[in-house]
Formats: C-alpha cells, structure tokens, sequence
C-alpha cells in the first residue's frame, strides 16, 4: 500500500509538472490520464479530434488505472483512464463514470506452449501458486511461471473480481507495471502465462482458450466469452465545454463503430 501512494504522488508530481499549474491551463488544452489500456485508444482518438479541432491540444498519459482516478479526483487531469469499475472507497471522490468501450482479457502463454485451453478454475489455481507445473495441463514438464500486473493496474483489479474471486494472488509472481512487458515477457519465456487487453494481443504470444472459448469481439458480444469488463472516462463533477465535448466524439457512432471497433467492442449499438 505505501510502495502504491509512493507511486502515485510521482505520477502526479510528473503530470503536474507536465502540464503546469491548474490556473495556467490554456481554455483549449485537454489532460487526460490514466489506464494503459485505454492509451492507444485514447491517444488515437484525440489525433482524429485534433485534426478536426485547429488549436485544440490533448494530452494523453498512461500511469495506470489508479492513478488516473486520483489524478482527475485531485484536479490534476480533466479526465482520468479506467480499466476497472470504481471502488466502494472511491464512489464517493465526486467522479462522473462514462463507459467508453468494452474489452475481453486474454490469457496468454509463449508459442511453444502446447496447452490450448484452460478453465476458470485452473487458472485460478495457476495464479495464486496452488498448481506450478504445466504437465498438470498436458503441456512439457516445466515450472509455471506467472506473470502479473502492479496493484495499480486496472486489467489486474477486473482479473481479481472476474477469475480469482477471494482467492489471493501468488506473491511470488513477476510483476510488471505496464501491458507491453508481460508480452513482452511471455514472448521470451516458454514456461510463463499472464493475461493482457484482446487490444494487445500480438503475434509474439499465444492466446488460449478460456473456458473453452476465444477471447473475440464477437464472443463478447455473444455473451460467450466472460472475462470482459467496461472501460471508463472518468470526471470531476459532470463534464462540460471541451471535455463533454471530446466525450461526446468518443461515444459518437462514428467513433464508436470505426475506431473503438477495431480493438474493442463498441459501448454503443451499432
């Protein structure tokens, strides 16, 4: 808990520092912050908005999920990122939730992994270190590796709620703060597992089944897939001028259905 407010007053000491002090922001600039998983979407967006907007600048972080929210909760950013629901602890920050997208989590092995498909229960029980060999799952006789998010990660607070439940999580896991190095883990090391956004899925990495399905757009559309969760635009008080503006472009149907599309499922219907 004390390494994670540590990380936070950096984060926001950087953003502070970045973007300057809250009476000097120019009318015209938007700060956005938070969820690495929401960055590229996020970023892709505010590139398509600012070249419809002459003289609009949008400034996109990443920080994680958690440190978005405290970021737009202290002022510090005019929308922070999510890629989890609020906590009980925070519902009461004055946030405004917006739903932007929906994402499937991947679990995800290296190439040379032979195991296709695990359930929900073996993947908990692979997570929180009570099974460690993947001959258990018909693959090579080799030590499991996990590979897990940082407290602040939003992916990894939705994976705890969706698959481990009350169940704790190995300690000695590797933990990684962002989405590109436990792909980029993985992709190195034949006897690990982590889960990442359907968003980062790359070839580098094997996906496999969970609970007998791929993590798609379309199974989660169909209510096939079951590890998906929201994710969020968060901000202080309800969003007006250019912020409701920037949120109303991002839950347009254009927007919607040709750029969240690409990645995620639209939080709209087509």
């Amino acid at each position: 808990m004390r390494k994670r407010r540590i990380f936070y007053l950096l984060f926001l000491s950087f953003l502070l520092f970045n973007y300057g002090c809250m009476s000097e922001r120019r009318v015209n600039t938007l700060n956005i912050a938070g969820s690495t998983t929401l960055l590229p979407l996020t970023q892709g967006v505010a590139e398509v908005y600012m070249k419809k907007h002459g003289g609009i600048k949008i400034n996109v972080q990443g920080g994680g999920s958690s440190a978005g929210i405290e970021a737009v909760a202290r002022g510090v950013v005019d929308i922070g990122t999510s890629s989890r629901e609020l906590k009980e602890e925070e519902k009461n920050l004055g946030l405004v939730d917006i739903p932007v997208a929906i994402d499937a989590i991947a679990i995800i092995v290296n190439k040379s992994n032979p195991v296709e498909s695990l359930n929900k229960e073996q993947v908990k029980a692979i997570f929180a270190g009570k099974i460690t060999n993947w001959k258990k799952f018909g693959g090579d006789d080799e030590e499991i590796l996990v590979v897990n998010r940082d407290e602040a990660s939003g992916t990894r607070e939705a994976f705890s709620k969706l698959v481990m439940g009350e169940e704790e999580f190995l300690r000695k896991a590797v933990i990684q703060s962002g989405t590109g190095q436990v792909r980029s883990i993985i992709s190195r090391t034949p006897r690990a597992i982590g889960y990442i956004s359907l968003s980062y899925v790359t070839k580098e990495v094997k996906v496999i089944k969970y609970n007998g399905v791929y993590p798609t757009r379309e199974a989660v559309r169909k209510g096939e897939y079951e590890l998906y969760r929201k994710l969020h635009f968060l901000t202080k008080g309800k969003p007006k001028g250019l912020v409701k503006d920037f949120i109303d472009f991002v839950l347009s149907s254009t927007v919607q259905n040709k750029i969240v599309s690409r990645e995620y499922v639209p939080i709209i219907t087509p």
